[in-house]
């Protein structure tokens, strides 16, 4: 900062008070691009509001209310300013070091978003660190992933990061794999029947394409990386999209007919994977909806916890769910999973059972068989409510 600043600020301090002194020297900070001072400025400024000694001898969280929540806001507030311009500078990790206490993922995500192809390149990196790894815009950076680096590191993406995300998120980006695989291997089929029969085929879905053509797969031929097959078929059985849940189907069809060696064994109840998986998406669909309960009901009770694991119970218990069999559901879970269970890849726990079902008296009778007192006392207090119409209090 030259001299003639040094004077302006001690001027304007004589002049006008701290805070004119203040916004002259933010409107400084901000013309000269330097945030970060920005930052630590509105900080001070805030202290010295406050009262407080401005070099600070305690952290916001040691101050007594109401004085702490006032510095929380104004903390807040900096923080909502300097991300904002950052972002404006095209600075997106910065800006997110800034925006994250606020939370204000829309920013970003509107941020993401604007770049051009132009502005994108050399940013692949942060971008899909922000859009997926920070949970900011996942399909956005899944997006991204497919363009940049191709499905093998889609998938492996997806496998890390998304098992704890919200149910919601991994229906997305598993439907945006799906269409994105089904799309590639639509046009690698058409490609080699055009190749070999000498003019383009006339069906419009895979099924119909592998239909009566046998030789698509003679001397183990494949037109589609078969591990990213089996793993995005995998994916889509989290899905309950009817269109999404059509493509997964389609993609079985092709599967099925792969050479053994590319059918990989899946976990139970998919050890045959594209049948059984065709199989409950037809059964999400409406399609054979008994035939496809009875089947997985039949694993789940032959391949009992203690042996299998819990996934044949989890399977035919969130199968179940989906379809809004909550009474059904609720009964399978107390027959099948131990006390203990909580639910997991594929089931709701009771209590979620409950709530999705209004089913109070179902837990309750649940808990009274289990012994488990706290659980009845949920079912009371959410039964109370809910009859009511309003918050268990």
């Amino acid at each position: 900062m030259i001299d003639t600043t040094f004077e302006q600020l001690e001027s304007t301090f004589e002049q006008g008070g701290a805070e004119a002194m203040f916004a002259a020297l933010a409107e400084h900070l901000r013309s000269e691009r330097r945030l970060h001072e920005l930052f630590d400025l509105r900080l001070t400024q805030a202290r010295h509001r406050a009262g407080l000694p401005l070099v600070a001898a305690k952290s916001i969280d040691d101050l007594a209310d109401p004085l702490r929540s006032r510095m929380e806001q104004a903390y807040l507030e900096a923080c909502r300013e300097v991300g904002g311009l950052l972002l404006e500078k095209g600075q997106l990790r910065e800006a997110w070091m800034y925006l994250r206490p606020v939370g204000d993922k829309a920013a970003m995500r509107a941020a993401l978003e604007r770049l051009s192809a132009d502005e994108q390149q050399g940013l692949y990196e942060t971008m899909i660190e922000l859009a997926v790894y920070e949970g900011i815009a996942p399909a956005f950076g899944f997006q991204l992933v497919l363009k940049q680096y191709g499905l093998c590191n889609a998938i492996s993406m997806f496998d890390a990061e998304m098992q704890n995300r919200s149910r919601a998120e991994k229906q997305e980006i598993a439907g945006l794999l799906v269409r994105f695989i089904h799309g590639e291997l639509l046009e690698s089929l058409k490609r080699d029947i055009e190749r070999q029969q000498g003019q383009p085929p006339h069906e419009t879905t895979i099924a119909e394409l592998v239909a009566d053509r046998d030789w698509l797969f003679a001397a183990d031929n494949y037109h589609v990386d078969t591990s990213h097959l089996n793993s995005v078929v995998r994916f889509a059985l989290l899905v309950d999209d009817p269109e999404v849940l059509r493509l997964a189907i389609d993609l079985t069809e092709y599967g099925r007919r792969l050479s053994p060696q590319f059918q990989f064994a899946g976990e139970a109840p998919f050890g045959d994977p594209f049948p059984t998986s065709a199989m409950f998406f037809r059964g999400l669909l409406g399609e054979q909806t008994e035939e496809a309960l009875a089947w997985f009901k039949a694993q789940a009770e032959e391949r009992p916890v203690t042996e299998a694991g819990s996934g044949p119970a989890e399977v035919y218990i969130g199968l179940l769910a989906r379809l809004g069999r909550y009474d059904e559901a609720i009964r399978a879970l107390a027959q099948l999973l131990p006390p203990e269970s909580r639910g997991g890849h594929f089931a709701p726990n009771l209590l979620e059972l409950a709530q999705l079902g209004g089913r109070y008296d179902a837990l309750r009778e649940v808990c009274r068989e289990r012994g488990d007192l706290i659980g009845f006392v949920v079912g009371l207090l959410e039964g109370a409510s809910d009859a009511a119409g309003k918050p268990a209090g």
